[in-house]
């Protein structure tokens, strides 16, 4: 099974563990707000976590599987964030969410893609981006709008071209390339 590490892969405890005095964590069905095949979209006390079923039972003692693997401190916080929101606590921010400076970024990546896409030149796209009365009516060659511009048009044809899979792996992709 190969699984991002921000999927926390859960089974139901072997009868061997006995795990009756550490007061385990049972997992509730009613966490399920999305499902497809295997894979759940939980949400456990106001946090929202993905999650591999392999075959656990509702209201049974949960364990999570984690592979010794280059990722595993990743897949650790992961499991412990969860673990933290199934007993009522708050498991913090969410280490993989984008920053609103990434998620603008791609924004603006798109938007000069579909700007070139259709043609348009830098100096269109960038009154578009960053508005008409930024441009300068000289000197717009060595400005640096425009090479911002160039920059972002350059980053929509990577997202374009298959550099969006990297945002799956997002912060941990320097770790597996």
């Amino acid at each position: 099974m190969t699984a991002l590490p921000s999927v926390v892969p859960l089974t139901s405890a072997p009868i061997e563990l006995d795990l009756s005095r550490s007061h385990p964590v049972k997992f509730r069905r009613s966490w399920i707000v999305a499902q497809q095949d295997d894979e759940l979209q939980v949400l456990c006390d106001g946090s929202v976590f993905r999650v591999h079923d392999l075959g656990i039972v509702d209201a049974q003692a949960a364990n999570i599987i984690l592979p010794l693997d280059a990722l595993f401190d990743v897949r650790l916080k992961v499991a412990r964030r969860l673990w933290l929101a199934a007993n009522g606590r708050n498991p913090g921010p969410d280490p993989a969410a984008l920053s609103k400076t990434q998620r603008d970024r791609l924004v603006m990546g798109l938007r000069a893609l579909d700007g070139r896409l259709d043609g348009a030149s830098y100096r269109a796209i960038a009154a578009a981006l960053f508005g008409a009365h930024r441009l300068p009516d000289r000197g717009w060659k060595t400005h640096d709008l425009r090479d911002r511009t160039i920059r972002l048009c350059k980053f929509g044809v990577h997202l374009m071209e298959g550099g969006y899979r990297q945002l799956l792996l997002h912060p941990y992709r320097q770790r597996l390339y």
